[in-house]
């Protein structure tokens, strides 16, 4: 409770600096999954200290830059590094706002009390998804970054054919992690900070060696935003020292 009310104090001397006199807005922010832990919890902490309110919709960054790009609109996008230097390609993304925030690497999860099998090394993860009655990863065409990582990963250890039969995929923008608490999967792979937002999973560890992969997730005000100022004031937020404690906890690197 203490960490709480400190992190409040300190946010709130965060957004104070940026707010003006503007009246309080409705902020309407598409965030990736991959930060859904950190965002979640830095969310009431924002809305209580600037008096704005986020309407957050959450799903992959692939699925979430698709309907930007079909003309849906929103104030402040969170999404991976490559989504959000894309949609400012296109003019959508308010040049200058851009803001790296954390980055994850991919982890392999089990359900809470379950036998976690080696991974120290590339051989020997091969060998656990060989072993492994059930996987699940985030399906490739959802255009989920890990998923469509980890089955060109399959791909590259010549182990795709014999793990096709043996593979689950959650609903598209859905969490692998999932399937281990209804049993339709043994082992979960996908972004750390996503498999650890899932009640009653523990993490085994990250992808062994240069099999990882690192997702950079970043943050930018679209150009036709009528609250820029405090999609401003959100980003500056997000990528706070004290913000950072957050993304840490949650299974993130800041950045």
């Amino acid at each position: 409770m203490t960490k709480v009310i400190g992190l409040i104090a300190v946010i709130a001397a965060i957004v104070f600096a940026q707010v003006t006199l503007a009246a309080a807005a409705e902020l309407k922010v598409y965030s990736t999954i991959g930060v859904q832990g950190a965002v979640e919890q830095l969310a009431p902490l924002f809305e209580k200290t600037s008096g704005h309110k986020l309407a957050i919709t959450w799903g992959t960054a692939v699925m979430l830059v698709k309907r930007i790009e079909g003309g849906e609109s929103a104030d402040v996008l969170i999404l991976t590094r490559e989504g959000i230097d894309a949609l400012t390609k296109e003019g959508k993304v308010a040049p200058g706002t851009e803001v790296t925030l954390a980055s994850s690497g991919i982890a392999v999860a089990v359900k809470a009390g379950a036998s976690k099998p080696d991974i120290s090394t590339p051989e020997a993860f091969k060998q656990a998804l060989l072993n492994a009655k059930t996987i699940a990863y985030s399906d490739p065409a959802a255009g989920g970054a890990s998923g469509v990582y980890f089955a060109k990963l399959l791909e590259r250890m010549g182990i795709a054919d014999q793990m096709k039969a043996k593979t689950k995929y959650p609903p598209p923008g859905g969490n692998s992690a999932s399937l281990l608490m209804t049993g339709e999967a043994e082992l979960a792979i996908q972004q750390k900070p996503e498999v650890m937002y899932v009640a009653g999973v523990e993490i085994v560890g990250l992808l062994p060696a240069d099999l990882n992969n690192v997702t950079v997730f970043a943050a930018g005000i679209t150009a036709d935003s009528k609250n820029a100022d405090a999609g401003k004031t959100l980003i500056k937020m997000l990528h706070s020292p004290e913000a950072a404690t957050v993304f840490r906890a949650k299974g993130l690197d800041p950045l």
